[in-house]
């Protein structure tokens, strides 16, 4: 399989092979928390997790991961999630990158593979997660990533969601995740002509499910899009 990457010979230089190794199991550990509290795990660039008020251990919940942007937080993913995961009733969990963007938009997957093999068995030790409804999302670089990480991880993320892409790079694909990709067609950041224009054709020509919306406007994530985008995740077996 093969897409347009971030720069002309950056798939030829991957050191790591971008597969993530951690799988949904039943919790091991002492229960989590609700509410909303930082991972601990990664120093000055960590994460926060999301648990709704309404998750019950004995029902295993959703887990929308969820990637910020160049120079974004966690905070960031956040501000606009939590009243979906509310609704919804999906875990949210909000890692940061290790620079300023993920490890394949400055050149190479590896750290930031790493890094979320370790939040992710976090979080499974701690809550029940259905291993069906294991969501990777982002917006902008985080979305590119998204696609790149999710398509090289289908067997783990059943379902993706990419706000704003820029490419997508997977190294090669495992499983079949069903997409979800929005952009704006005033997007001055990352224009969609460029972007999820060539993105999504490439996407459906290799046998991917996508669902795409085209919506007026920039480089955001419009509130109505966003629960588009998870009432999409409903309809199709992500809750």
């Amino acid at each position: 399989m093969s897409f347009d990457g971030p720069r002309g010979d950056a798939l030829h230089t991957l050191r790591s092979d971008g597969r993530l190794r951690v799988r949904a199991h039943a919790p091991q550990g002492e229960p989590g928390p609700r509410g909303l509290h930082p991972l601990g795990l990664g120093g000055k660039r960590d994460g926060l997790l999301y648990v709704p008020e309404g998750y019950r251990p004995e029902q295993p919940a959703a887990l929308v991961v969820m990637l910020h942007g160049a120079g974004g937080n966690a905070r960031h993913s956040m501000s606009w999630m939590q009243e979906l995961s509310d609704a919804y009733g999906f875990l949210l969990l909000a890692p940061e990158s290790r620079a300023p963007s993920w490890d394949l938009v400055m050149g190479e997957y590896g750290q930031d593979v790493a890094f979320l093999d370790q939040v992710l068995e976090h979080v499974f030790e701690r809550y029940a997660v259905d291993p069906e409804r294991v969501v990777l999302a982002g917006f902008s670089d985080g979305a590119s990533y998204a696609l790149s990480l999710g398509i090289m991880n289908g067997d783990l993320f059943r379902h993706v969601i990419a706000f704003s892409p820029g490419f997508a790079a997977p190294r090669d694909s495992h499983g079949s995740p069903r997409l979800f990709v929005s952009h704006g067609d005033k997007d001055a950041v990352l224009p969609v002509a460029r972007c999820s224009r060539r993105i999504v054709p490439q996407l459906e020509a290799a046998g991917l499910d996508v669902r795409y919306h085209e919506f007026k406007g920039g480089h955001v994530i419009p509130p109505e899009v966003a629960r588009e985008a998870v009432e999409w995740l409903s309809a199709v077996g992500g809750r």
